[in-house]
Parts: C-alpha cells; structure tokens; sequence
C-alpha cells in the first residue's frame, strides 16, 4: 500500500500521511499510560447528572450541600469509589456524588469498600484543619531590621 505524499513547510522533505480511516483516537477506551491498559471512560454530562441527582447533589463524602450556594454546585462532581485507574467500572453502584476537595483527597488509592474510603477522607480533612488552624493561630513574621 502506497501512502499519498504531502509536504507541510519544507517541500523537499515529504509527509506521508495515515492511510483514510486510520482509527487514530478512535479507541473505545482511554489508555492509562503508566500501566498500559485501557481504563474506563468518564462519565458523561447526562450520566454524571443522574449520580448528582440520584445522591441529591451531596458529598457523600463530608455532607457538603451542592444546592446550598453557587460555590458549592461549582466543586461538586461524580466520584470513580474504585478508581479508573484501578479498573474501576462506571457502574451507578462504583459512582458517587462527590465534592472536589473529597475527590482530591481520597486519590486513586483503593480501599477495602465504600465506608472505608469515607473513614480515611474525614479523617484527612480533620488533619488538614488542624494544620491549617494552628498555621492561623502563629503570629505575623516581623520583617526583619536593615
């Protein structure tokens, strides 16, 4: 098979192009590129809607209220319980209401099940508090003296 020739920039140096058809970013998976394996894809819009509204717009997480402002609808989103990364399947019983700084917390670690993932969140977020109030609590630095 004879690829047609075409020449971007430079003439004297040809580009072949892929062949009509060529399945470049037509996988029906995404690739994870550190393991090489095909992971799930997200969720889309109206399946991610679906989990919000199935778990009333609420962590499940922390208990953080989506409806209660702006701000809070802004952070919310659905949660892989078994991450993609760890061949988690997009399954409404693998897929949970989420807030972003849950989602972040929790990570790509797998846990034993749901109840111990949200064990280890809450925990966190209390140990982030903790820092973070205790970084408040220290008095301002004093520049120092020329």
């Amino acid at each position: 098979m004879v690829l047609p020739k075409k020449t971007f920039g430079n003439p004297h140096i040809p580009i072949q192009a892929p062949p009509k058809g060529f399945p470049i970013g037509r996988w029906l998976m995404p690739l994870d590129i550190t393991t090489f394996t095909l992971v799930d894809k997200p969720t889309s819009l109206k399946e991610s809607l679906a989990i919000l509204e199935r778990d009333n717009y609420c962590c499940q997480y922390c208990g953080l209220d989506g409806r209660a402002s702006f701000e809070n609808a802004l952070v919310m989103r659905v949660d892989f319980v078994v991450p993609r990364a760890k061949k988690g399947k997009k399954d409404p019983k693998n897929l949970v209401a989420c807030c972003g700084p849950c989602n972040t917390i929790k990570g790509t670690k797998v846990y034993r099940n749901f109840e111990h993932a949200k064990e280890y969140v809450l925990a966190s977020r209390e140990e982030l508090r903790k820092a973070w109030e205790s970084k408040q609590k220290r008095p301002a630095a004093r520049a120092a003296k020329a």
